[in-house]
């Protein structure tokens, strides 16, 4: 199985920044597209960005010029670097990927979130 644990929530003002990890452990054979979730309390979950093994990056348009998310193959591990922070982004955030734990067995991994809370 495969674990995705995330790491780096937590309080800011409106203006900051935060920066996320997301580490994958466990029979991972590869993974694919990584990306960042969020759900904000009473709405659905929504992609936030995402990024292929070779750093191709998309990003909600919420976000854009705010946000880079950027990963380390060797490490199984995705960031998301978050600046000039919003109140609007306050949400649980989730890490998500899609992989392989055998060339035949394909499958998609989230975590279990971690909260991020904007002041205004």
């Amino acid at each position: 199985q495969v674990q995705l644990v995330e790491s780096g929530g937590g309080l800011v003002q409106a203006g900051g920044s935060l920066r996320l990890s997301c580490a994958a452990s466990g029979s991972i054979f590869i993974l694919n597209v990584m990306g960042w979730y969020r759900q904000a309390p009473g709405k659905q979950r929504d992609l936030v960005a995402a990024i292929t093994r070779d750093g191709t990056a998309n990003y909600a348009d919420s976000v854009k010029g705010r946000f880079t998310i950027s990963r380390d193959n060797a490490k199984n591990t995705v960031y998301l670097q978050m600046n000039s922070l919003k109140p609007e982004d306050t949400a649980v955030y989730y890490c998500h990927a899609d992989g392989y734990t055998s060339p035949w067995r394909k499958n998609d991994y989230w975590g279990q979130g971690t909260q991020v809370t904007v002041s205004s």
